[in-house]
């Protein structure tokens, strides 16, 4: 299953609704991918300019997708997105292929890999 890595960050209340009850969100993430037929690999917080980070594996891009809006329209995040991740032989795969395209930058004459 592909894996996915979403980003977020809470609104300012819903930080002041942790302050005043703290609890474990890994159970809400975990409960809500694994109705789509996903696991959770992990969760995170974080201080920068995410808050939070979770690992997931969702069957497919809408299964991912939908975990990732499914928790946005809670209202309790200020920011949501979700990455797909590639592994390593996903990785050289693309790149043989990218390899034989026929593109080429502009300005660069007629060969198509400069």
């Amino acid at each position: 299953m592909p894996h996915y890595l979403m980003r977020f960050s809470y609104t300012p209340e819903a930080w002041a609704r942790l302050i005043r009850t703290p609890e474990d969100r890994r159970e809400v993430a975990r409960a809500v991918v694994e109705s789509l037929g996903g696991k959770l690999h992990g969760f995170w917080y974080a201080f920068g300019e995410h808050d939070g980070y979770v690992l997931i594996e969702a069957p497919t891009n809408a299964d991912a997708a939908a975990f990732s809006v499914g928790i946005a329209a809670g209202g309790a995040l200020r920011s949501a997105d979700t990455v797909p991740l590639l592994t390593v032989e996903e990785t050289i795969a693309m790149l043989g292929k990218a390899r034989g395209l026929p593109y080429r930058s502009p300005g660069t004459g007629g060969d198509p890999r400069s």
